[in-house]
């Protein structure tokens, strides 16, 4: 060694702090990369993210590689600096040299590499991961031997190597990666994905239509009657029943009762062939569960019913998919059955109106935890059956009892926040 130059010992110590520099930060890099984006490009076939994704399949044996690897370099260059500190001035240049090749590999060989692989792992660690795939073969024994018994130390804390390939997300760490997408989903696709995980939370009697304004034919009506009712429908599907809604016979769609209107004379009873029996819902079943059953029964409404098989109200398709994607009107306020908006700012609602409803074509946040309706809000607040002019403030929002009919909560007046503190500044 001491035939060397010098200048080729400086040489080979650069050569050494540049392998330690890649070890470091090619580690930082395949370790940060995104696992998902890393699945997504392999399955396209970019093959850097295909190597890559080979190599983290078995964690343990990628780091046991990188550091057996930056072990050896960090050791050779510790011991050629010792070698050129000797050289250039004894023992007291070898102890300089020591400490100098510390702050050199620290700085050059750990830091910088490490900040800008994590800064960027995708510049760093897709194009090491071919040099790993090169590198296992000549350091597949060494990097075995060290596996059997890191591995084993693992184990005897209840740590399986094997079970560390991957972590599916939870709802909750979803909904975080959707709302940190920031511009590369739109707004209103995130609104909408966001959407989507919330059906779980929600039940189908948060969006029912309640019994008492379930619209339908009732067959012990006069003929007349329900030929126009038939004519006039807004509704495309129209349960019917006789006398109750209790005695539900069946659904019927429109467009097959056309042959039995023009028929003269007019038979309901008739209707009763072209009928489909009704489907039926327990309380208490999930959007997202409920989704996926009108999909496997072919159906497109269903009857919520309670544990004693009574009709609670009624759910439609539509009204699952307008929770994902919004209500389908260009002006949402003008959607809501019952709301109507006044001079001031304040709304006019209908007691029985949902809270989901008002939030979501709204962009209220009324509580959805408790009560379903506007009634029992105020009802649970109170917890007394109020007066017309009762106020009460729940979150900000002024709600004003200004009609009350059977012990209910019929018509009410709801202030927003904003328009108090635009009321406040006008004043």
């Amino acid at each position: 060694m001491n035939d060397i130059p010098l200048s080729v010992l400086f040489g080979l110590l650069a050569v050494l702090i540049c392998l330690s520099a890649f070890f470091s930060g090619s580690e930082t890099g395949l370790m940060t990369l995104n696992r998902y984006r890393l699945s997504h490009r392999a399955k396209q076939g970019h093959r850097p993210s295909r190597v890559a994704q080979m190599l983290l399949e078995r964690p343990d044996r990628l780091i046991g590689m990188i550091l057996v690897g930056n072990n050896v370099v960090n050791a050779a260059a510790v011991s050629l600096a010792t070698l050129i500190g000797l050289r250039l001035s004894g023992d007291l240049g070898a102890a300089i040299a020591s400490g100098a090749i510390t702050l050199a590999l620290l700085i050059f060989g750990e830091v910088t590499p490490k900040t800008l692989a994590a800064l960027d792992p995708e510049r760093v660690g897709l194009p090491a991961s071919f040099v790993y795939l090169v590198l296992r073969w000549p350091l597949y024994p060494f990097v075995v031997l060290l596996n059997m018994v890191s591995n084993g130390i693992l184990r005897l804390v209840g740590v399986s190597p094997e079970d560390a390939a991957q972590h599916s997300l939870s709802t909750e760490e979803l909904r975080t990666v959707v709302a940190e997408a920031g511009a590369m989903i739109p707004q209103r696709h995130q609104k909408m994905l966001l959407s989507i995980l919330d059906l779980e939370k929600a039940t189908v009697e948060d969006i029912m239509v309640p019994r008492n304004e379930i619209v339908g034919v009732d067959l012990s009506d006069s003929a007349e009657r329900i030929k126009q009712q038939l004519v006039n429908s807004q509704h495309t599907r129209l349960p019917l029943f006789n006398g109750s809604i209790d005695d539900l016979r069946g659904v019927i769609h429109l467009r097959n009762t056309l042959k039995v209107v023009v028929q003269e004379p007019f038979e309901p009873m008739n209707l009763l062939k072209l009928a489909r029996e009704p489907y039926f819902i327990p309380e208490g079943t999930p959007l997202n569960q409920q989704l996926l059953n009108f999909q496997n029964q072919k159906r497109r409404i269903g009857f919520v019913v309670d544990e004693y098989g009574d009709i609670q109200g009624l759910v439609t398709l539509t009204d699952i998919l307008e929770e994902v994607v919004g209500e389908f009107a260009s002006d949402p306020a003008s959607r809501v059955k019952n709301v109507f908006q006044e001079s001031d700012g304040s709304y006019l609602v209908n007691g029985a109106i949902t809270i989901r409803t008002l939030n979501r074509t709204l962009g209220w946040k009324l509580p959805t935890s408790g009560p379903r309706t506007i009634n029992g809000l105020v009802l649970e607040q109170l917890e007394d059956i109020p007066k017309p002019g009762k106020q009460v403030l729940v979150r900000d929002y002024a709600i004003e009892i200004t009609e009350m009919h059977a012990n209910a909560v019929k018509t009410a007046r709801i202030r927003p926040p904003h328009t108090k503190a635009e009321s406040a500044v006008a004043a």
